[in-house]
């Protein structure tokens, strides 16, 4: 009976509940990696600099700087950053603004226009393309600006090629129709940008989906034994759980 009722009790506790969940994947015989974030259920949060102002850079730093008794059950890089490591685009973090929207082309992917916005509030995840995100100029929390967009309403980006030859290890992000759902993808082989965009078209089916960077692509994934290093990054995604969560 007691056991029977300590059981109960676990099971009753939510914030012992881990609902990001990351699997890896295969499509056109290429292998990525995908994590689903429930917005209602996960503390999905930006990251870019400590409380000293310092950039963060890798996940085992932003391990440290969380409170006593959470960790970093996911992590992202999540938008192109200067050399300096300052964000390239619009960047919020917990209601505060860091850089402004950038709506004119420039060089690089980020410039391949349309590019997009990634915006998140409590219960809540959305890809907004720049001009749209600009037109309509919802709140976020937390914002992140990318580019290209991978996906437009159902659509892949324009400019992309299927004949493509140029080739790079690829993560971004699509939002699902909800609102609530967002799938963090990284591709572990090196993927064209037609290749990439068509699996969160075809089979995430996301609507919208918003690419961060390539190369210098990286994924913290404690539940797959994976935490990726190397490379100094600039803004980064994740969830925050307390420590000693367990899967779903």
């Amino acid at each position: 009976m007691i056991r029977t009722a300590l059981c109960l009790i676990f099971l009753s506790l939510p914030q012992w509940a881990q609902a990001v969940t990351c699997s890896d994947q295969t499509h056109e015989g290429r292998s990525l990696t995908v994590c689903t974030v429930d917005a209602e259920k996960d503390n999905l949060r930006l990251f870019l600099r400590d409380d000293s102002g310092a950039i963060l850079g890798q996940f085992r730093d932003i391990e440290r700087a969380l409170e006593e008794g959470k960790t970093l059950s996911f992590g992202m890089n999540a938008g192109m950053y200067h050399a300096d490591r300052s964000p390239v685009g619009h960047y919020v973090e917990d209601g505060t603004e860091e850089m402004r929207l950038l709506t004119g082309g420039s060089k690089g992917n980020f410039g391949l226009l349309p590019n997009g916005v990634l915006c998140l509030n409590d219960g809540a995840v959305q890809v907004y393309e720049t001009l749209d995100f600009q037109k309509n100029a919802p709140t976020c929390r937390d914002a992140t600006q990318s580019g290209p967009m991978l996906v437009i309403d159902g659509a892949l980006h324009p400019r992309f090629l299927p004949d493509s030859t140029s080739r790079f290890l690829r993560n971004g992000v699509g939002t699902a129709d909800d609102g609530k759902t967002a799938y963090f993808v990284i591709s572990n082989e090196a993927v064209t940008f037609h290749e990439f965009g068509r699996f969160f078209r075809d089979v995430l089916q996301t609507p919208n989906a918003l690419y961060f960077d390539g190369k210098i692509s990286r994924l913290h994934a404690p539940q797959l034994d994976r935490s990726d290093g190397g490379f100094w990054m600039g803004p980064i995604i994740g969830v925050v759980e307390p420590s000693g969560a367990v899967t779903e």
